[in-house]
């Protein structure tokens, strides 16, 4: 046995291994947190202010909204419906262009400045965000009840997302409640309600719960249609999400977004081919976009998620040729979205499960260079992963305590990296003898994984139990092997991997059996599409024989 494990404050294990490793208790590699002289990929980039106050144009194919901001400019009134439109596609940055060149036509709209304080939140200019929302409020001294009720309803939600106090948030959720009740027929007001019953003050509908539904139904129209879609897809309610998400691309054809969001569901269907298509449409909007705009990918939070959900999907039906090619490009892609930055984990890990674990540990490195500590854990747990693929079970445990570390010290996100981290020191634990202690931790993580909402988790998860069922084979626990495959039947029984999986156990146990049999023509049939040389082809022909 390689070493014991102990708990510490956090629930983590740290692993102390035998004096001659000669390891700390906590070893944590070398970083710099200067950005000077890194490679791209730990720039953290900032969106130039003149590209948000670049004149922009009424546009056609982005849906149009409407909420009555006051003003006797027709076309401020319409460039600041555009604004509305753009903030409830999450396309902050033309959102923001809108606003600004509605502000240039009536420089004493304030809900344009409301506009802009929730375009400057997602753009990550909180300074700039607070100076919209104090002009709003001067602006809106002497206006019409309509408009100090916007006012004053963004106001106190900006109050609740910089406090953990809920009692801000509940202000926030009375204000809109007051507000529908003295404008019921305001759409806007009964979206911003059915966003705020998201526990996080600082959604934006993304993580819509079943509590939003009732609000989204009653405003109806296609933004109802893009948050009725996130709040189905979060609660499990596939099919209605796959409808409301048609709905949603239908209204807004030129979005990228809308027409990403249709692929979704889709994906979660079983449709992954027609999946595909909207992914791949989705990509030349966007790409389209950027060009005709001059704006660079990086800037555009949505080119990277795009990416990385079509990569998954390539991924998912064997084109792995394709999925690499995408992978890496999001992988060498800088972001200024935490989210985005630990999700680049997947490059590492598809690496891993192409059994090419030394570039593996070579791209997972590389998130060590990053400033934010949640990465660098990242980084780090990917590393440990790496290395245990390598039997190099001494050095994974290194890299697991330096996770651990660099967790403690961050501050807050800590959940992005913990089932990982978790799931790791399973591995671990699995690998140096200690296996039933391993297959505990490993199959917590398993189920934590499987409980997270929202299509990206839903993914990645399925690819998380595949790694932790080849990680089982590895070892030749084929009893745990066989539980994981079991519980990946649970979570997608459309997925070749799954039926991979099952076939392999079945092998194992009892040779080419019908059992094995069916499974692998399962498993070939959906990968059809999958690349000549997919090395599961040929695993499974070769056991065959």
């Amino acid at each position: 046995m390689i070493g014991k494990s102990r708990t510490n404050i956090l629930g983590f294990p740290f692993f102390v291994l035998p004096l001659f490793f000669v390891l700390p208790l906590f070893f944590l590699f070398p970083f710099s947190f200067s950005l000077s002289g890194q490679h791209a990929l730990h720039t953290i980039p900032s969106i130039p202010q003149q590209l948000l106050e670049r004149p922009v144009t009424i546009r056609t194919g982005v849906g149009a909204f409407h909420d009555d901001a006051a003003t006797k400019n027709a076309d401020a009134q319409k460039l600041y419906d555009q604004g509305l439109a753009y903030l409830h596609n999450f396309v902050w940055i033309e959102a923001a262009r809108s606003f600004h060149q509605a502000l240039r036509l009536d420089p004493q709209m304030a809900l344009a400045s409301v506009g802009l304080s929730y375009a400057y939140i997602e753009l990550n200019k909180p300074a700039q965000a607070t100076e919209a929302i104090a002009t709003a409020q001067k602006l809106a001294a002497n206006a019409a009840d309509h408009i100090k009720r916007h006012v004053d309803a963004r106001s106190l939600q900006m109050t609740a997302e910089s406090s953990a106090d809920p009692a801000k948030l509940a202000a926030y959720r009375t204000a809109l409640d007051a507000a529908i009740a003295a404008f019921p027929s305001d759409t806007q007001f009964v979206l911003l309600r059915g966003i705020a019953e998201s526990p996080d003050p600082a959604d934006r509908g993304q993580g819509s719960v079943a509590g939003s539904i009732a609000f989204y139904e009653r405003a109806k129209g296609w933004p109802a249609s893009h948050f009725l879609a996130h709040a189905y897809e979060n609660t499990g309610r596939i099919k209605e999400a796959e409808s409301a998400a048609s709905a949603y691309a239908a209204a807004n054809p030129g979005v990228p977004h809308a027409v990403h969001m249709h692929g979704h569901e889709l994906r979660r269907l079983g449709r992954i081919n027609e999946a595909i298509a909207r992914f791949e449409a989705a990509d030349k909007l966007q790409r389209d976009y950027s060009a005709r705009e001059k704006i660079a990918a990086e800037l555009d939070w949505h080119h990277a998620h795009n990416l990385d959900l079509l990569a998954a999907s390539y991924q998912y039906t064997g084109q792995m040729k394709k999925a690499e090619a995408l992978l890496k490009q999001s992988f060498d892609l800088p972001t200024n979205l935490l989210v985005q930055a630990v999700n680049k984990r997947e490059w590492p890990a598809f690496l891993v499960a192409r059994d090419r674990p030394t570039e593996a540990l070579a791209a997972a490195q590389q998130l060590l260079k990053h400033p934010n500590l949640v990465v660098q854990a990242t980084g780090h747990i990917e590393s440990g992963l790496a290395q245990l693929a390598m039997n190099r079970p001494a050095d994974g445990a290194q890299s697991s305590n330096a996770a651990l570390k660099a967790l403690r010290s961050a501050q807050g996100a800590q959940g992005l990296a913990a089932i990982a981290l978790e799931a790791l020191q399973g591995e671990f634990l699995l690998r140096t003898g200690q296996r039933d202690q391993g297959r505990r931790v490993m199959e917590r993580a398993a189920q934590k994984w499987r409980s997270l909402p929202g299509p990206d988790a839903w993914t990645q998860s399925l690819f998380r139990l595949e790694a932790l069922a080849r990680s089982a084979r590895a070892v030749g626990d084929w009893a745990f092997a066989a539980r994981l495959a079991q519980m990946m039947l649970e979570h997608d029984p459309n997925y070749a991997g799954t039926h991979f999986a099952l076939g392999l156990v079945s092998h194992h146990n009892s040779g080419t059996s019908e059992t094995t049999r069916r499974e692998f023509a399962l498993a070939e049939k959906a990968w059809a599409k999958a690349d000549k040389d997919l090395a599961e082809l040929k695993q499974m022909a070769d056991l065959r024989r």
